[in-house]
């Protein structure tokens, strides 16, 4: 059985998002970026939920033979990763919580959610690819955003709807923080107007042996923006659980991939 890196993909992207990741670590270990349920191509569950987007991460690492893994989610992705800690933490030997919260949306913030789903499925996603949520630092290239708005494009309405949905449903996840026995890694940045580090510090205050890094000069997608200070601390953390050794493993590349 082998060890793996599972990348649990942010709100309302696809597993594409992760290249720089999967350039620099494929060669180190196995690393899995499965799609919430619709994204990607892949089908659109009935009712999706981050307990559904977990339990398919939880099979796909099953399927590929992955035993334990460190599993990192970004922003939506943390809420699914949060999921997976609940419900399949036999599998997890750390987590890495990436411009994400714990708490759950209140009453204006699933409203808001919810008329965005309402939008979506009356207009379809072309609004939100022309006019994308506040991903990106003004720091960040143009052809990042480029690639951001292309990617939206991409995804079916129903599919960002639905997800949108999800998280205006999900849980209140503040009290699993308590329960994590594994090495934690959260990450903010210091540009991401869409959840401010204080959010992920909090975090960070409530989780036993968790460690909190800043990245600065980076927006809410600080895997992209930001990917060679990323993949140092993603590095760090499977040195941690010792998935890897010590030193730059050979062939890694950190720079961005967006083609």
């Amino acid at each position: 059985m082998a060890d793996g890196l599972l990348l649990l993909h942010a709100f309302p992207l696809d597993h594409t998002m992760w290249s720089p990741q999967v350039e620099g670590f494929r060669r180190s270990l196995t690393v899995m970026t499965p799609d919430f349920p619709g994204f990607g191509g892949t089908p659109l569950a009935d009712a999706p939920s981050m307990d559904t987007a977990a339990d398919i991460a939880a099979e796909a690492l099953r399927n590929a033979g992955v035993e334990r893994a460190v599993v990192c989610g970004l922003s939506m992705g943390g809420y699914v990763a949060l999921a997976f800690w609940r419900r399949h933490r036999a599998l997890v030997s750390g987590l890495v919580f990436a411009n994400t919260r714990a708490g759950s949306d209140d009453e204006a913030g699933k409203e808001r959610r919810r008329a965005l789903a309402a939008r979506l499925r009356s207009e379809g996603q072309q609004f939100l690819a022309n006019d994308p949520p506040p991903l990106l630092s003004h720091n960040a290239p143009g052809e990042l955003m480029t690639w951001v708005k292309n990617n939206i494009s991409s995804q079916p309405a129903e599919a960002i709807a639905a997800a949108s949905e999800a998280m205006a449903n999900r849980p209140d996840s503040t009290p699993d923080l308590a329960t994590i026995s594994v090495p934690t890694l959260i990450i903010s940045s210091s540009d991401d107007t869409l959840i401010p580090p204080d959010a992920s510090r909090e975090m960070a205050n409530a989780t036993p042996n968790a460690r909190f890094e800043l990245i600065e000069r980076a927006g809410h997608l600080s895997n992209m923006e930001a990917p060679d200070a990323f993949n140092e601390l993603l590095r760090e953390q499977l040195i941690r659980v010792g998935f890897i050794k010590e030193g730059r493993p050979k062939g890694m590349r950190t720079g961005p991939n967006i083609g």
